[in-house]
């Protein structure tokens, strides 16, 4: 008998058995591209103070300096965007809950509480002692929302793992609000953290993190045909010759090293991970080859968006990136759960 491969035909049919309309991989490809590029472009040149074009280019140029200024935000916004676009792409297709996200789940808080902890009672200062913290801490979180979900009749369905993984994210935020409250010192490094920040990080913070998001990244898109399996259902992925518990053990790693690392560099950003899939399957369709590369470079703009707009709209303040991504990402999620609500 031959055996049955998912094809990219397959994964690119809805439930309902018709195809789902998407652009050309081409007019998609060109779509995103122009996207980071105009993102890039905004975030050197928009702020408090904005800069004209060739001071981009021209050292000689008086402004020049606010660009090479702006130039460390920008990276830092592209590598924590597509960490988290990419991590909800992932989290998505493994649990195969359109609600999935790291914030959600309690990926972020439990890194968040991890390195709170570290804080105060350890005493750690340095962005290399965070990171283990920030992943020890979204890897129990999440072994723990898909263990109390896996509980009962039905195993950890998708509207089990989204109430666990609320329930958990606020029971870890008191927690964490505890342990501030308790230490002001830590909670007056930590105040700045935790809206979620890009500005003011420098290069070195982001070399120190960049090792884990590379693996990260390359586990997560190695993983893409497994995704597609599993698109089709555990049993058929098993019947398929799929190991299936090594292969999620994988795609895990991926997803705490990925959000855990996003985490400690810029703090708790929610949303990218549950808007961006969402938005990048309606261009490109449900094939997770496409989904999980085009999730990248759509986080990375939609932080970076997020970040410029947050300069301009109550100056001369700035309004922090977490605080501007959940206010595009809240209304996606309402839509979302009035959408799929009975699917769950």
């Amino acid at each position: 008998m031959t055996a049955l491969v998912p094809t990219r035909e397959d994964v690119s049919r809805s439930p309902g058995g018709g195809r789902r309309r998407q652009l050309a991989l081409p007019a998609s490809a060109a779509i995103t591209i122009a996207a980071l590029a105009g993102a890039g472009v905004l975030s050197l040149v928009v702020g408090a103070t904005w800069v004209p074009v060739e001071a981009i280019w021209d050292s000689g140029h008086p402004l020049h300096p606010v660009v090479e200024a702006r130039l460390e935000r920008t990276v830092l916004g592209f590598a924590v965007g597509a960490a988290l676009g990419l991590a909800g792409a992932l989290m998505q297709g493994l649990t195969r809950n359109p609600l999935a996200d790291p914030g959600i789940l309690g990926v972020n808080a439990g890194a968040t509480f991890a390195m709170v902890v570290g804080m105060t009672s350890f005493g750690l200062t340095a962005m290399g002692q965070f990171l283990p913290m920030a992943f020890l801490g979204a890897a129990l979180a999440a072994l723990l929302v898909h263990g109390i979900a896996a509980f009962g009749r039905d195993g950890a369905t998708p509207m089990k793992l989204a109430i666990t993984g609320a329930a958990l994210s606020a029971g870890l935020a008191s927690w964490t609000t505890g342990l501030l409250l308790a230490d002001r010192k830590t909670m007056e490094t930590f105040r700045f953290w935790q809206v979620g920040t890009i500005g003011g990080r420098g290069f070195e913070v982001l070399l120190t993190g960049l090792p884990f998001l590379v693996v990260g990244a390359l586990l997560a898109l190695a993983g893409a045909r497994l995704l597609n399996t599993l698109a089709l259902g555990e049993d058929l992925a098993r019947g398929l010759g799929r190991h299936t518990t090594r292969d999620r053990v994988v795609i895990g790693v991926a997803i705490v090293l990925l959000a855990g690392t996003a985490t400690a560099l810029a703090g708790p950003i929610a949303f990218v991970g549950l808007v961006v899939p969402h938005v990048v399957r309606g261009l490109v369709g449900p094939d997770y080859a496409r989904v999980l590369p085009f999730s990248m470079v759509a986080g990375a703009v939609l932080v970076v968006v997020a970040d410029t707009v947050g300069r301009i709209v109550l100056p001369p303040s700035e309004v922090q990136v977490g605080i501007m991504a959940a206010v595009v990402g809240v209304p996606v999620f309402i839509a979302l759960i009035r959408r799929t609500g009975r699917a769950l």
